[in-house]
């Protein structure tokens, strides 16, 4: 199923330090190394650590870190501070300070190329563009339950060298953390209108959109908002169809085939969920990695090697 490659290469950013796994340092570098050796790595992306935690990191990693070209180096998205800090810079030194150690393959390779900045106001957003080293993609977590437009315009036209993207929150532990269907449709509207880039995180272990009896409530599917965002992208999809795919509950509902990914009437060819992909919905934030990889081999889309 080359739709499904298409959709998913390297989708999934680790986040097993987050809730609800809340996994301790040790497993989270062993399970992230592992991954990347498995016949599913073309799924995953970067492991999201603290940048307050890379000595943790580093220490944990000593042993699993690559030490020549024959493995793939660990990327890595770092979780800053609030915008809103007063004290950002020194942590961008830290960083740097942490790229030059492991660009050498004796201390193990692995490269911070992302940071995640939680943001409500534009002036915090202007202040860390400004002080945002190039060559670091900074994804923005901005709230959406009003009208983001406002803060999104703030990302748009960034610099190439250090590009600069939104981040959305669509689920969490308690059914107050959940965006509606329609919060999370304006969103995603707004961002391509600025040709803004995004990054979900929370909620989206589950392909389809279902409700979650642990929580208490519908979370939202990773085929549901991805396959949104290609519509409202390649296929001018509007509000209120949008807000139908994202509220999709039949996994029978999407379809997949070697040159096409189609959800009731809307058909996105490979090279539409491509350009999706590489310029609009980037990836999402999972504590898990391989309970998305189980849902997709139950639902029977998930593709053989």
């Amino acid at each position: 199923m080359q739709s499904v490659r298409l959709l998913l290469t390297e989708i999934v950013d680790y986040a097993g330090l987050f809730p609800p796994a809340k996994l301790d340092m040790d497993p989270v570098v062993r399970n992230y190394g592992a991954y990347l050796c498995s016949k599913d790595q073309w799924m995953l992306g970067r492991v999201i650590i603290p940048v307050a935690r890379l000595d943790e990191f580093e220490a944990a990693a000593a042993e699993l870190l690559p030490t020549n070209d024959d493995h793939e180096i660990w990327k890595i998205s770092a979780l800053m501070p609030p915008a809103s800090d007063a004290d950002l810079d020194a942590l961008y030194k830290r960083i740097a300070e942490f790229n030059d150690k492991h660009e050498d393959p004796a201390n193990g390779c692995a490269l911070i190329d992302a940071v995640e900045i939680k943001a409500t106001k534009s002036e915090h957003i202007d202040r860390v563009m400004n002080e945002n080293p190039a060559g670091l993609r900074t994804f923005f977590e901005i709230p959406i339950d009003e009208d983001p437009r406002g803060l999104i315009a703030a990302l748009a036209g960034a610099d190439d060298e250090a590009p600069v993207c939104a981040k959305v929150r669509t689920g969490g532990v308690t059914p107050d953390l959940i965006p509606s269907c329609a919060d999370i449709a304006r969103f995603l509207i707004a961002c391509n209108a600025a040709h803004v880039g995004f990054k979900a995180t929370a909620g989206l272990h589950h392909p389809v959109r279902h409700h979650d009896a642990q929580v208490g409530a519908p979370m939202h599917g990773f085929l549901n908002v991805f396959l949104a965002a290609a519509g409202i992208m390649v296929d001018d999809l509007d509000e209120h169809a949008a807000i139908q795919l994202l509220e999709e509950r039949d996994e029978y509902a999407f379809r997949f085939t070697d040159c096409c990914a189609a959800w009731r009437d809307l058909s996105l060819d490979d090279g539409q969920l491509a350009l999706t992909r590489e310029r609009f919905a980037l990836s999402f934030g999972s504590c898990s990695f391989i309970e998305p990889i189980d849902d997709l081999k139950e639902l029977e889309i998930f593709p053989n090697d």
